[in-house]
């Protein structure tokens, strides 16, 4: 039975790209039937994914409407985006619904099914949105998303504009592994269709020439960059944040032992109400936050067992500060992990797994005293936009090593780079030995990355990107 599934994947898939092909015949016929061009300057961003967890789509649709383009903002809606794209008047959000899989049948034809209804929904949702000139598109995911999009622009007379963010069939194969039929065909698919585009936008340096290289695809490298909310945080904003954050999660809590009228306490820190000022804890808490999508790609008993070894160290009388780890995201794999955390039994350290607000999110980062990435690329060729943002807010990283990584953080320059949990561990030792103090090593990355003075979002966007819509 196992072998007759694996022959009826590519039968299946190459049965659903000749449909396509057949539509696609149809629709160059039809496209002459369809009317004028797109509305000028109009520019649908596209992703078949949650927009809220889509941050450098956000950023390109916001960048557009403010450069005067009519923008339509296409896909899941399960998290909410950034207020800066639901309160912009030029932005519409087009929901489309996240479809599950038909649990009937072996995996392959429930993954097939769903591909097939994704593509029905996703065509049939573009045709109906205002006719844009370019249609700017993430990938991955591009299975059926570059293919429908491709067929799109031909009735519509639109531009495809791809926006390369990783590869989609080397995310596949984390899972079903290189040689699985259905991995084989993606990447097939992936490479066909990509060069159908009329642009393409690339993550670094790597990723355009691989695009080059293997896929006879040119593009342009638009390294992400952390936008403007993205910075320190002054401490009144981190007092009211950790106040919120202490309703729900117990790591932000002030004990009761120092409950005062007249003062309002968090783990961190403490509001004088009586004149509005905040300070910081004295012996407070080193606070470490990684954010996270929780799949595979991303191996967090690295991280745990770390912060195992670091609980060692103070047990051993090395003075370190008491951790509070704090994790973000959503995904698959989060269950997996918090079943673990929970099973973890420290003095030390508390872990916390939140999920925050879009606008919340950059204040915790930047109310941060170390970063850690633990995002290991599929493909080697993209970088962890996590990083960028914690950089944006000046804030220190100790990252996981894969190829391409030195694009962005230069070891022992604005963080560290580790292959494994005793060099993570290693490396939380020596970052927070002089907690808090100035001398740290820790406080020499945030002088460095202060000073550093890198481009933001919106500049690097107008050099990169505007010329294009400019030009054509």
């Amino acid at each position: 039975p196992r072998q007759r599934h694996n022959m009826a994947a590519p039968a299946l898939l190459l049965l659903l790209l000749a449909g396509l092909a057949l539509c696609a015949a149809l629709l160059w016929w039809w496209r002459w039937r369809a009317g004028p061009e797109g509305a000028r300057g109009r520019v649908c961003v596209a992703v078949l994914g949650d927009l809220g967890r889509s941050p450098r789509m956000q950023y390109h649709a916001l960048a557009l409407a403010r450069h005067g383009h009519g923008v339509t903002l296409l896909g899941f809606l399960s998290t909410k985006p950034h207020s800066d794209i639901l309160c912009n008047e030029k932005i519409h959000i087009v929901s489309i619904s996240e479809l599950k899989v038909l649990q009937v049948g072996p995996k392959i034809f429930q993954y097939i099914t769903k591909v097939i209804a994704q593509a029905i929904q996703l065509f049939y949702t573009m045709l109906k949105i205002d006719r844009p000139s370019y249609i700017l598109l993430q990938n991955p995911p591009g299975l059926p998303s570059i293919a429908v999009t491709w067929m799109v622009c031909l009735v519509r007379r639109s531009k495809l504009i791809i926006d390369w963010h990783n590869y989609g069939y080397t995310i596949m194969s984390l899972i079903h592994g290189k040689s699985h039929p259905i991995v084989q065909i993606a990447e097939w698919y992936e490479k066909l269709f990509g060069r159908l585009s009329d642009y393409n936008f690339c993550v670094t340096n790597a990723m355009k020439e691989d695009l080059q290289i293997n896929c006879n695809i040119k593009a342009i490298t638009l390294y992400d960059k952390p936008a403007a909310f993205f910075k320190e945080t002054p401490l009144e904003l981190q007092h009211k944040l950790y106040m919120k954050l202490a309703n729900d999660y117990a790591p932000f809590k002030r004990g009761t032992d120092s409950i005062c009228p007249d003062v309002e306490k968090s783990a961190f820190t403490e509001l004088d109400i009586r004149n509005g000022n905040v300070t910081q804890v004295k012996e407070r808490p080193a606070l470490l936050i990684s954010s996270t999508s929780w799949t595979e790609d991303e191996d967090f008993s690295i991280l745990l067992k770390a912060l195992e070894d670091y609980e060692e160290y103070v047990n051993d009388g090395i003075k370190l500060p008491s951790l509070v780890c704090v994790i973000t995201g959503k995904g698959p794999l989060k269950k997996h992990y918090n079943r673990l955390i929970d099973k973890m039994h420290f003095k030390h350290i508390q872990i916390c797994t939140p999920w925050l607000e879009a606008e919340d999110y950059p204040v915790l980062l930047g109310s941060a005293d170390l970063g850690v990435c633990l995002h290991k690329s599929s493909s080697g060729l993209d970088l962890p936009m996590k990083v960028v943002d914690m950089f944006g807010c000046c804030l220190p990283v100790c990252a996981v090593h894969f190829q391409c990584l030195d694009e962005l953080v230069k070891h022992d320059e604005n963080g560290l780079i580790f292959r494994d949990s005793n060099e993570l561990a290693e490396q939380l030792k020596m970052l927070l030995l002089e907690f808090p103090t100035a001398e740290s090593k820790l406080y020499m990355f945030r002088r460095n990355l202060r000073a550093s003075k890198q481009l933001r979002w919106d500049e690097c966007w107008e050099q990169t990107v505007l010329p294009l819509f400019r030009n054509k």
